[in-house]
């Protein structure tokens, strides 16, 4: 895994600066301490951080075709390299080295932009053509690798994996988008496009950036979606099958390169599974690592040991304890943006562990997208249901109504809180399914914002991010069309970000089975029936590795990953939280009332509510400010 940073006038061919594209590039050096390298010519400037993993030796970026006319800086693996290598030298195309990078340069020269279709794997590239002209940014399907840009007034595309190294840049503002932090607040991150700052964006997953000489505006252009055609109607039977030879093939394709590999296990489904399929490839016994909590309500550790026992791997368990708060302020240096996921802290932990023992980590992400294994989606649906049955102006009245009387009951687990139900049930199927995903809700938004950034708003509503993906699903299926969005916003913006930064701030390489673009696309198109059963998500997952996992890991109740921060902020943090609405970046920002973070904080600490992932939110705002 890499880092890559560039420059691009799209006015004319000025000469870049080499010692300001080596300080951008030394900002992200850890996700590259193998090495680094600069190029430059008329117009254009790349560099790149390596992390060597595959063809250590000849691998070294930025790295060029024969006669040295195209350039590409790359962060990623291509899974498929050989494969293409193979067909690219049958078109006359000489290669160098071994590494997948250059079948990048190759594939570009032969396929043009459609050289993203062919590649598989987890991507973010430029390439410079300087016979042409031109800047061709790309990010893979699923957004796995990160890629930021932004291009300032005098026409200069600026360009880099993290945020950090494109505020490198003098030229650069750091303006707060109001938009954004809406956003944040509704979610927990800043959904791609958009970034906490005003004028620099997220290329979107499975997009490419083309950009020439002399034309002052880029083409952002998409270049896959899934397909999401339901599959023939096959027994169950022969669908479980086809999942485990699928699922091997990912594996196996993720254990191509050169250094030492392991996995994480968390002891849930996804990881499981993936480390069965992990240890029946390799020779020596897997390395696994996994984290254990200080609260019991939340450590899966002993279901880890008991998979790590029966695959017989090397396994490692880190403990996570309150006492490693601290590191918020560290969380805070690495996302460059404000990022409220309570689990990245046990994943920062566990990538930091993993790096002392190998160089490539092996995941369980994506299971939950591409299977339907979010309790949500099982609310949804019997949201659904209601709303098929009733007619929208006698929904909205009635259900309206029953929201805004009826006691609330903000202490109740999500699913027996009448009030909340009561207005999800009022809205229509995006508005439901973004109530059920939002980490605070809008009435409680709405009183946290000072007056002034209420206004800054001008009626924005983070909803829409999740309405205008939800309308793009090319399918009348709910199910799917709530995994879609999760794919467009939760997966890429949280989950991947989460594992992506956490793992290269410590040069660790992480790689995700269950994101082969191939998979997840044939496991989108599952029937709902396969996907969720008797009120349980992954029901064909499940089934599927019945014969390599036991019973009671496949089947018991779903935990998930994160931390006890809600009893953390009634106990050892507790002061923290209440200090907030007090003197301090977040208090004097303007931008919240702190009135209500008083209360909120209060009627927290005394186990009158939970409030527990708003005030963790604010207070990882709060350290962003502070960064």
């Amino acid at each position: 895994m890499c880092g890559l940073v560039g420059l691009f006038d799209t006015t004319a061919r000025r000469e870049m600066d080499v010692r300001l594209l080596s300080t951008m590039n030394d900002r992200q050096a850890h996700r590259g301490p193998d090495g680094s390298g600069v190029f430059t010519a008329p117009g254009v400037g790349l560099a790149h951080r390596r992390l060597a993993i595959v063809d250590i030796d000849r691998g070294r970026q930025p790295l060029f075709n024969e006669d040295g006319s195209i350039c590409v800086v790359f962060n990623g693996e291509i899974y498929n390299h050989q494969t293409l290598r193979r067909e690219l030298e049958r078109c006359g195309h000489v290669f160098a080295s071994d590494c997948d990078t250059e079948v990048i340069v190759h594939g570009w020269e032969q396929w043009g932009e459609n050289c993203v279709s062919r590649f598989r794997g987890m991507f973010a590239f430029a390439i410079a053509d300087t016979r042409r002209g031109t800047l061709f940014l790309a990010r893979d399907r699923l957004g796995k690798k990160p890629l930021y840009y932004t291009l300032l007034p005098d026409g200069l595309l600026v360009f880099a994996s993290e945020l950090k190294a494109v505020l490198a840049y003098p030229g650069v503002a750091r303006v707060i988008d109001p938009l954004a932090i809406e956003d944040y607040v509704a979610y927990g991150y800043v959904p791609d496009p958009r970034s906490i700052y005003r004028g620099i964006h997220k290329l979107p997953p499975a997009h490419t950036l083309l950009a020439h000489h002399g034309r002052p505006l880029p083409a952002v252009r998409g270049y896959w979606t899934p397909d999401l055609t339901p599959l023939p109607a096959t027994a169950a039977a022969e669908m479980a099958e086809e999942l485990v030879r699928r699922l091997r093939e990912a594996v196996e394709m993720r254990l191509m390169g050169e250094v030492p590999l392991g996995a994480f296990l968390s002891g849930g489904v996804d990881s499981s599974g993936v480390v069965a399929m992990m240890a029946a490839g390799l020779d020596a016994p897997a390395r696994t690592f996994s984290i254990a909590f200080d609260v019991a309500d939340h450590d899966e550790s002993a279901h880890a040991e008991r998979v790590a026992r029966l695959h017989r791997t090397d396994h490692r368990v880190s403990r996570v304890e309150s006492s490693l708060f601290p590191m918020l302020d560290d969380l805070a240096g690495i996302y460059d943006e404000p990022f409220a996921d309570n689990s990245a802290l046990p994943t920062a932990v566990v990538c930091a562990e993993a790096r002392r023992h190998v160089t490539v980590a092996l995941s369980g992400d994506g299971g939950d997208e591409v299977f339907a294994g979010y309790p949500r989606y099982g609310r949804h649906l019997l949201a659904e249901h209601v709303r098929g049955a009733c007619p929208a102006g006698l929904r909205r009245t009635l259900f309206g109504s029953l929201g805004r009387f009826y006691p609330q009951a903000a202490w109740m687990p999500r699913p027996l809180r009448a009030r909340s139900t009561f207005r999800e049930l009022a809205q229509d199927s995006a508005a439901g399914f973004f109530a059920t995903v939002a980490v605070v809700r809008d009435e409680l938004r709405h009183q946290l914002y000072s007056p002034t950034f209420r206004r800054s708003l001008g009626g924005y509503h983070a909803g829409s991010v999740i309405a205008t993906h939800m309308a793009a699903a090319d399918t009348a299926d709910p199910l799917t069309r709530c995994q879609y969005a999760d794919l467009k916003t939760y997966l890429c913006g949280d989950i991947l970000t989460k594992v992506d930064r956490a793992s290269m701030a410590h040069s660790l390489e992480v790689r995700a089975p269950l994101l082969d673009h191939e998979l997840v696309e044939w496991g989108l198109r599952l029937p709902a029936s396969l996907k969720r059963r008797d009120g349980h998500g992954k029901w064909i997952l499940k089934h599927a590795l019945e014969p390599y996992l036991p019973h009671d890991v496949l089947y018991r109740p779903k935990q998930g990953f994160s931390v006890p921060i809600s009893a953390w902020l009634r106990g050892p943090l507790r002061n923290r939280a209440l200090a907030l609405s007090e003197s301090g970046p977040l208090a004097d920002s303007g931008l919240f009332d702190v009135e209500t973070i008083a209360r909120l904080a209060k009627h927290h600490a005394l186990g009158q509510a939970d409030h527990g992932a708003v005030l963790w939110s604010l207070l990882c705002f709060e350290a962003f400010l502070r960064q």
